[in-house]
């Protein structure tokens, strides 16, 4: 893993780092834009397998994915096994989760179109 990571959305990928999670390669969604970086987004990362997990359910060796937030190169990093990861997409994919969703006047307010 080199010292300097990057960020995508899938249409292009600029250098990114966060302080907490050096070199880690950071995904967002598509839905944003890299250019001008948009700093609206939850952004996720593959990271190192684990090690010493103070957990018992995540044994060395486990593959993680960090979650963080764009806005802030130095936002704390949260880190979950793939399994878990797993769970919440597979409960987001079937709308457990759409009541979380941002309202139209929320998302003018951020200044983030309805359609993006």
């Amino acid at each position: 893993m080199s010292a300097v990571g990057t960020i995508s959305n899938g249409r292009s990928t600029k250098a990114y780092q966060n302080v907490n999670a050096p070199g880690l390669d950071w995904r967002k969604s598509s839905r944003t834009d890299l250019d001008p970086i948009l700093k609206d987004c939850v952004i996720v990362a593959e990271a190192p397998a684990a090690e010493g997990h103070p957990h018992a359910s995540v044994p060395d060796g486990t593959r993680m994915v960090a979650l963080s937030d764009d806005k802030d190169p130095a936002a704390p990093v949260l880190y979950y096994s793939r399994a878990e990861f797993t769970k919440f997409l597979d409960g987001a994919a079937a709308g457990e989760f759409d009541y979380l969703r941002a309202t139209d006047a929320e998302m003018e307010q951020a200044g983030i179109t309805a359609s993006a």
